[in-house]
């Protein structure tokens, strides 16, 4: 106002029309420029987030195998449009590469650049698809450069361990793990394209049902002296407990199982197992890209589990529950499945069994990223800790910002240099929070901490253990 104080009063009306238009025609060009500028997230974040994906968050987009040509990712028109509103909402802030395990143990996934790229690979072949489609011509005939191994490299994909650390930091709700996953897929049902440990793990699944080569354990081995119920003598049961491949099959997570089973006992629980009929949920398999045998286990599971009237199932690893509940009903496998540390924490809560407090040192506890972020549980694993050990303390990463054991995303089968593993970055931050005990509810996490404290040498002064092995010993 001051630009027109003391002119007449025709030079401020002039002044009022020159300003009128000058704003407008400001406004225009930046809403023409924000189209095509990075700035374009502004209006896409909108969209992004309003679409955001329901809970439970992770679940990832099956394939109708008989009536599709192509498998997975190949080419930028195989996306679907979530998936590249996605690309046009990243604000390139860089908390998905500051939250990833992998990008932080120096390996050559980052997040944020596999966003990049990709939509930076989008806005380059995106005139040309354009102008074919104008034609009448299938704007995907010619895909120039190939996403898997040009655009997004095959190690930043085989690096990922599905961790959801960042999907869960962003604020914008992008999403990364179901675009490496569907890049996977191609690599590994198109391509035949994957790590050599990996393929040894999918092998086993394909010929044995579960990812442990080499082991000669059966199915029931844990159970032995334990009278535990198998169905296919005897299913007059409340609750079905599914073993899991890795607490059935790996001699450390046996004792799990086992605890899992007195602590079912203890409190008067019918229950039983499915034994040798049992097969991996397969899990593994999906995260690893091969869609096919994941679907041909979980039909083969939802048969034998309708067949027997299941209605209620306990699971003592979290990748078995995220699966049998979440991923379970896109193929007709509809199931209440619990969690063993949601089922503990109710039998304590409600005196149904009977635990002391431990004399021992400061325990912790860490969270498995298929428990929490891919499920919101931390509260029931937190309450069995406060109920059995003296002293707690949290770690400085926990609940939904907790750091991934690493073995995630087939990563429980694949090598790693020791430079470079994740677990031991976690162990790192456990010896410093000057704790005696770790404790988790995950059979990989379990698996994966034992290593890398005996790889730190610190095993003698840290015990890594199951909270069902913990409530155990504390039973009255």
């Amino acid at each position: 106002s001051n630009l027109v104080s003391g002119s007449s009063v025709s030079s401020v009306q002039a002044a009022n029309i020159g300003f009128f238009w000058a704003h407008w025609l400001i406004v225009l060009f930046v809403l023409v420029y924000i189209a095509y500028s990075r700035y374009i997230h502004m209006v896409a974040a909108l969209f992004n987030i309003f679409f955001r994906s329901p809970v439970p968050r992770g679940i990832l987009r099956s394939i109708d195998l008989e009536n599709t040509e192509n498998f997975g990712v190949s080419k930028i028109t195989d996306f679907t449009w979530k998936q590249l509103l996605d690309l046009y909402s990243c604000v390139v802030c860089g908390q998905c590469q500051d939250e990833c395990p992998a990008t932080s143990s120096g390996k050559p996934l980052n997040p944020k650049k596999v966003i990049q790229d990709l939509k930076n690979h989008l806005l380059e072949v995106g005139p040309e698809l354009l102008k074919a489609s104008r034609k009448g011509d299938d704007p995907s005939a010619n895909p120039g450069k190939a996403l898997a191994g040009d655009v997004v490299t095959e190690d930043e994909l085989w690096a990922c361990t599905t961790c959801r650390a960042c999907d869960e930091i962003c604020p914008l709700d992008v999403e990364h793990i179901d675009k490496i996953v569907d890049l996977r897929r191609n690599l590994v049902m198109e391509m035949g394209q994957f790590p050599e440990a990996a393929q040894n793990a999918l092998k086993s699944l394909g010929a044995r049902e579960h990812p442990w080569r080499g082991t000669t354990a059966t199915r029931t081995d844990w159970a032995e002296g334990l009278e535990v119920k198998v169905l296919s003598e005897d299913n007059d049961i409340d609750i079905l407990y599914w073993v899991g491949c890795t607490a059935a099959l790996e001699d450390r997570n046996m004792k799990v199982a086992a605890a899992t089973a007195r602590i079912l006992q203890a409190a008067g629980i019918k229950f039983g197992i499915l034994g040798i009929e049992e097969s991996c949920c397969g899990d593994p398999a999906r995260r690893l890209g091969d869609e096919y045998l994941f679907q041909t286990l979980c039909q083969k599971n939802i048969e034998i589990l309708q067949g027997y009237k299941v209605g209620k199932i306990l699971t003592s690893c979290p990748h078995c529950f995220n699966t049998l509940k979440n991923e379970y009903p896109q193929f007709g496998g509809n199931f209440e499945v619990i969690h063993h540390t949601q089922l503990i924490a109710d039998l304590i809560r409600e005196g149904k069994i009977k635990v002391g407090r431990s004399n021992g040192n400061m325990a912790t506890y860490h969270d498995s990223c298929y428990l929490g972020r891919y499920n919101d549980i931390y509260k029931a694993p937190r309450e069995i800790l406060k109920a059995v050990a003296a002293e707690r303390v949290e770690l400085p990463r926990s609940k939904s910002r907790s750091f991934c054991c690493g073995g995630g995303g087939g990563h429980m089968w694949m090598e790693e240099d020791p430079a470079q593993r994740v677990s031991e970055r976690r162990v790192q931050e456990i010896i410093e929070a000057k704790v005696a005990l770790v404790s988790t509810a995950c059979p990989y996490c379990l698996s994966m901490l034992e290593d890398a404290l005996k790889a730190k040498g610190v095993e003698e002064s840290i015990k890594a253990v199951d909270l069902s092995e913990l409530v155990v010993e504390a039973l009255e």
